[in-house]
This record gives structure tokens, C-alpha cells and sequence, in this order.
């Protein structure tokens, strides 16, 4: 009976061995989730990441085609309206119709937007009260996204001076500088771009 009992104790663990184990599963447990979380809140970044590369992208491909065939307006007005450095307003078809519509993207705070107006009556004429505006993309660091260059444009040559003389744009330089938080991952996102306008085209 005595042996038994000393087998018995001899196999078990104390109280300092318990602590110890129950210590080191926690351990564990707590190494384990940090590193989930590591992993989903990197993941979370990566994939808001592509999201807003995406959304760049297309963003650029759009405003490149819409100024790219820029044109003088239904109602014979020069095809650019506004050319600013946060703005830039111009003529274009950007439906399928045969009317061309007055195309403005500009900054409003942080936000890029396009605002689009096709011209109706009798004789036909651009009223701002139709005004379609629609969001194009958030979180843009940027204060000024145009830049403006004229027939001489080599491609070193600096951009024309604010006010702009209308006339002598050709090209226009498209930049624009995202982050949806400063302070936190991923960096900022930079999305640029040059455009010649066909119709004004010479040289360029």
C-alpha cells in the first residue's frame, strides 16, 4: 500500500509545475493571437491597398479619354472652358450621343469629382443648375492635381504659369497623391499621368 501511494505522488505534478504549464500555454495563446491579428490587419492593408490602386487607375484611363478627345462645344465655344490648378473644365462627348457635354473635374476638399452637363433647348446651351456631379476619389492629398503645357513641351520643359492663356494649352499633366490615413500603412499612393489634347494637337 505504501508503494502504491509513493508511485502515486512520484507521478503527479505540483502546484509550481501547474503554474508554470497553465503560464506557458498562455503564452502561447496569446503569441498565436497576436500574430492572427498581425496577419488580418495586414491583409486588411494589402487588400484596401489594391482596392484604391484599382480605383486610381481607372479614374486616370477616364479622365485621359474624356480630355484626350476634347472638342468645341455644340454651342461653338472653345473646347477648354477653365483650366486651374485643382479644376480643369473642357468639352467632350462622354456618352453615346452626338451632343458634347461640358466635362469639370475638380477637387472639393479632399475629394475628386467630375460634374457633367448636356446641353438641352432650343438653340441648345450649358445650364449649370443640370449639373450632374458624381465622386471619383477620396483621401486625396493633393491641393493642386493640373498642370498645363504648350506646343513646346519636350518633355523637361516647365508647365505654364497660373493664370493660365487658355489657348496655348496642348497637353495637360495629371497628378494626383492618395492616403486614406497618414498615420497608418499602406504609403501613399501617387497616380500621374499626361494627355495631349487631339484636337489641339501639333507638335506633341
Amino acid at each position: 500500500m505504501k508503494n502504491k501511494l509513493k508511485i502515486k505522488s512520484e507521478s503527479g505534478f505540483t502546484v509550481i509545475e501547474t503554474l508554470f504549464g497553465i503560464a506557458i500555454f498562455v503564452l502561447i495563446v496569446g503569441a498565436l493571437t497576436l500574430f492572427s491579428k498581425n496577419v488580418w490587419v495586414n491583409n486588411s492593408f494589402i487588400s484596401a491597398g489594391l482596392v484604391d490602386t484599382d480605383a486610381g487607375r481607372q479614374v486616370l484611363k477616364t479622365m485621359v479619354a474624356e480630355i484626350r478627345t476634347a472638342s468645341t462645344s455644340d454651342t461653338g465655344t472653345y473646347l477648354i472652358n477653365q483650366a486651374g490648378a485643382s479644376s480643369f473644365t473642357f468639352y467632350s462627348n462622354v456618352d453615346s450621343d452626338v451632343l458634347k457635354e461640358k466635362v469639370r473635374y475638380f477637387l472639393s476638399g479632399t475629394t475628386l469629382q467630375r460634374g457633367v452637363i448636356k446641353p438641352t433647348g432650343s438653340p441648345l446651351s450649358y445650364n449649370a443648375g443640370n449639373e450632374k456631379i458624381s465622386t471619383l476619389l477620396q483621401n486625396v492629398q493633393d491641393s493642386s492635381i493640373f498642370e498645363y503645357f504648350d506646343k513646346d513641351y519636350d518633355g523637361t520643359t516647365a508647365p505654364l504659369s497660373f493664370p493660365i492663356n487658355i489657348p496655348n494649352v496642348r497637353l495637360v499633366k495629371i497628378t494626383i497623391t492618395t492616403d486614406s490615413d497618414p498615420n497608418r500603412p499602406p504609403a501613399e499612393m501617387v497616380f500621374s499621368t499626361q494627355v495631349s489634347i487631339r484636337n489641339l494637337k501639333d507638335n506633341l
